[in-house]
């Protein structure tokens, strides 16, 4: 039982690492468009491996960790709260679809997630800025939302085996 702990608990920290990895390397990128906000959103990916290859708990470990981990790393302590909500709109989403839509769509899932992710930002936005204007930006947020879903969606589609045969192998 131990054992079996140990090994959930580091790869836990090795998905967490990786994820924390991606998100810094992505803050650094300029992003693909020239519109505020819009990005592909990379570590997703790993959550998205996580929810499937560890569990539902230790997947939104890795999300909590990441976008905390994250704010401090980057410097965007403004920007811990627009991600937490996004991360966490993505992650119930993901959750509530992944046992109807399987593995078999995990693209599918990234898409339904990306959107409630950008809803979910937009909501604090709207929070903190007292304006509901700024859901105007809804469409936008929403068309870039469904390419950088299915993007990140089939990146994780395609890891999830991979992982899975790695793990399987280190039993």
């Amino acid at each position: 039982m131990k054992r079996l702990a140990t090994k959930k608990l580091t790869a836990v920290a090795m998905l967490t690492a990786a994820a924390l990895l991606i998100y810094i390397l992505e803050a650094q990128v300029p992003p693909p468009v020239a519109i505020p906000g819009v990005k592909l959103g990379l570590a997703n990916i790993i959550t998205l491996v996580a929810v499937f290859l560890l569990g539902r708990r230790e997947a939104l470990l890795i999300l909590l960790l990441r976008v905390f981990l994250g704010s401090i790393f980057t410097g965007q302590a403004v920007s811990f709260l627009y991600s937490l909500a996004g991360g966490l709109c993505c992650y119930g989403v993901i959750c509530l679809l992944a046992p109807l839509w399987g593995e078999k769509r995990i693209w599918a899932l990234s898409v339904c997630g990306a959107l409630a992710h950008n809803t979910g930002q937009l909501a604090v936005a709207a929070l903190l800025t007292t304006l509901g204007a700024v859901f105007w930006y809804l469409p936008v947020l929403m068309i870039s939302g469904v390419i950088s879903g299915a993007f990140t969606g089939l990146a994780a589609q395609y890891t999830l085996p991979r992982l899975r045969s790695i793990k399987s192998r280190n039993r």
